[in-house]
C-alpha cells in the first residue's frame, strides 16, 4: 500500500492489530465478522475509520455495501437530493439500487467511477 500520511499506517496498523486480537484471520473470517454491529462499531473505535471505511473494508471482501465518498456526494447534489448525514445519504443509494433492480457496490462503484472521470 502506498500510503503518503503517517496517520493512514498508523490506522492500517491499529485495524490489523484490532482484527488480531479479535482473531480475524482471513478473508471469509472478516466477511463473518463484519455480520455482527458490535464488531463493525469496534472498526470504528479505531481513530481514522469511520462508516466509510468500515463499508469500504465490506466491499473488499465480498459485500456488497455502499461507500459513500465525495464522489457520491457531488451526484446525489448534482441531481438535487439535498445535504444528508451519511446513513441517509447511504440508504438513498441503498434504496434507488433496489429500484433499479442494481447491485448496492455496483451502484456505488458506477457513481464512483462516473464522478471521479475513471469512464
Amino acid at each position: 500500500m502506498n500510503f503518503n500520511h503517517s496517520q493512514k499506517i498508523a490506522t492500517a496498523h491499529a485495524i490489523t492489530d484490532l482484527l488480531a486480537a479479535k482473531e480475524v484471520d482471513t478473508r471469509d473470517d472478516l466477511h463473518a465478522w463484519l455480520d455482527h454491529q458490535a464488531n463493525r462499531a469496534a472498526l470504528r473505535t479505531v481513530k481514522g475509520v469511520g462508516p466509510k471505511s468500515v463499508d469500504y473494508i465490506s466491499n473488499l471482501v465480498g459485500r456488497s455495501q455502499v461507500a459513500v465518498d465525495v464522489h457520491l456526494r457531488t451526484f446525489a447534489a448534482d441531481a438535487g437530493v439535498p445535504h444528508l448525514c451519511y446513513e441517509e445519504l447511504r440508504a438513498v443509494y441503498e434504496e434507488a439500487a433496489a429500484v433499479i433492480g442494481h447491485d448496492q457496490g455496483g451502484l456505488e462503484h458506477a457513481v464512483w467511477r462516473y464522478r471521479s472521470g475513471a469512464v
